[in-house]
């Protein structure tokens, strides 16, 4: 059989690239609204409001942007803001995820693209500069950037799991997920450079950038290598669900009249590849519905899990430099550039994750045990010591465990979810399993962005990382059962005497007989 790495091609890289980048450009836009929330704040108060200057007149006129007070009462209205935005991202992620199944994924990632820079643009730079400024519609452009924000992750993943197959899949998308990461990093970037000319230019330049990669994938991408005439990538097919040609024969009747005619089988598996072609642009497999999806084997444990770890995730996303800031009293500057090693963290912990996943070929195996190193690492970089280089190092190693896994779920597992069995071959599944398991992530970061400042004001930091800890170890709950079925399978796998000792018992798949040599 041939490894599936042999056979990547230029297409394989380009999808890569553009499905990273399209990601990383989505992250951007959200890592400018925080980069600029202070400037904001000031902004949309009065400039003259103390003794010693007096206010220009009219006052309509020079302050019709002061929607608040001060500051400090423009910082509920920001954070009412990022709820609003992952509420509707949330729900916008099992819509969009239903939509990419039933639709041409590259459409609806660069509809999604340009629409969401255009309402960035309209939120952070046409108003301003028009001299509009309402609450309300602030929120509801925003809340609409959320459902088009949305339409990214579920088709990505959908596109990069119809390329890259499962022997694969766990390295290439656990590299793949720093996106993320470096998503923020340029969105920091952008929004540094421009910054100094007012906050709508940070905007213009993010939301530029965003429309500009949703032209780049409309004309770029694609969705996936059945297009071009390549083969899908090789999956995990027991004997029971290969199938031979379109009018779905056994391959089990099947078998003698192969072995028996060895030649005739390659000309044969090419014919059946070029009608499997012909049929395919003519009839489409059916999408799964939302519910049928749901109720795949492990999904609902996987969306569960991931809103509990979600949870923990997103909190050092929004907190982690505010908390560098309260709690040892660093400068913003220098809080924002540490808090940068709890990214680096969980992009070595994805890929490495991801890498020995794919070697077991079982994906929980592997998550359980970092999730439980994900407790003490928490519990000691709770009790991290007023150094710099301490605290970044137990952060890095904390990012390593909980970012790491929480890469490996959303990617590389949403795809195998979504390639599994029941829905094996069937391509019009991956985005709805992506979007469930998102959604229900997303739901529980939303959550936590309401719970963190409420515990920290009453109980203090302390106290939140033992909630993080609880979350963790809820998460290793929902996917204990599946921990232990594969556990069941592994040891399935292997033989022991006293002759021989351990040795792993060897499996022929049918698959095999229709590999290219």
């Amino acid at each position: 059989m041939k490894s599936e790495t042999s056979q990547f091609t230029t297409h394989h890289v380009v999808v890569f690239l553009l499905t990273f980048f399209s990601y990383a450009f989505f992250h951007a836009t959200r890592k400018t609204f925080s980069n600029v929330k202070t400037t904001i704040s000031e902004e949309w108060t009065p400039s003259f409001h103390n003794s010693t200057v007096n206010k220009t007149q009219p006052d309509k006129i020079w302050n019709s942007h002061a929607m608040f007070d001060n500051p400090k009462d423009a910082e509920p209205f920001l954070g009412m803001l990022d709820g609003a935005f992952l509420i509707s991202y949330a729900v916008g992620l099992y819509i969009s995820g239903i939509i990419g199944d039933r639709l041409n994924m590259r459409l609806v990632l660069s509809f999604g693209m340009v629409s969401s820079g255009l309402s960035v643009f309209i939120f952070g730079t046409l108003f301003e500069w028009i001299g509009y400024y309402n609450k309300y519609v602030y929120v509801v452009v925003w809340i609409l950037n959320g459902l088009l924000q949305s339409t990214g992750w579920p088709t990505v993943v959908a596109v990069m799991g119809n390329w890259f197959g499962r022997s694969s899949r766990g390295f290439v998308l656990g590299l793949w997920s720093a996106c993320a990461s470096v998503g923020n990093i340029i969105g920091a970037l952008l929004a540094s450079a421009v910054l100094d000319y007012g906050y709508d230019y940070a905007f213009l330049l993010s939301s530029t950038v965003l429309m500009a990669g949703g032209v780049a994938i409309f004309f770029g991408l694609v969705s996936t290598p059945k297009e071009l005439g390549l083969p899908v990538p090789d999956e995990m097919i027991t004997n029971q669900e290969v199938t031979i040609d379109a009018n779905s024969v056994n391959t089990s009747e099947n078998i003698e009249s192969i072995e028996s005619d060895s030649d005739d089988t390659e000309s044969g598996r090419l014919l059946s590849r070029s009608s499997s072609r012909e049929t395919e642009v003519v009839t489409r497999p059916k999408a799964l519905g939302f519910i049928q999806a749901l109720l795949l084997p492990g999904v609902i444990l996987y969306a569960l899990s991931y809103a509990c770890l979600k949870f923990v995730n997103y909190s050092f996303f929004f907190w982690l430099p505010f908390y560098l800031h309260g709690a040892f009293g660093w400068k913003e500057t220098v809080a924002d550039d540490i808090s940068i090693w709890y990214d680096v963290g969980g992009i070595i912990g994805g890929t490495i994750a991801g890498f020995i996943s794919d070697r077991f070929r079982k994906r929980s195996l592997i998550v359980i045990p970092m999730l439980v190193l994900a407790i003490p690492a928490l519990f000691i970089y709770s009790h991290s010591p007023n150094n710099k280089t301490i605290n970044g190092v137990l952060m890095a190693v904390a990012g390593f465990f909980v970012g790491g896994v929480a890469n490996l779920i959303s990617a590389a597992i949403s795809a195998d979810l979504g390639r599994q069995g029941p829905v094996q071959g069937n391509t019009e599944a991956l985005a709805t399993v992506t979007g469930i398991v998102d959604g229900t992530g997303s739901a529980g970061a939303a959550i936590g962005q309401v719970l963190v400042p409420i515990i920290q004001q009453k109980f203090g930091w302390k106290s939140v990382f033992v909630v993080f800890m609880i979350m963790i170890a809820l998460t290793i709950v929902c996917i204990l059962p599946m921990f232990i079925n594969e556990c069941k399978g592994a040891i399935a796998n292997y033989s022991f005497s006293w002759y021989s000792g351990l040795t792993k018992k060897r499996t022929v798949l049918v698959e095999d007989e229709f590999d290219e040599t």
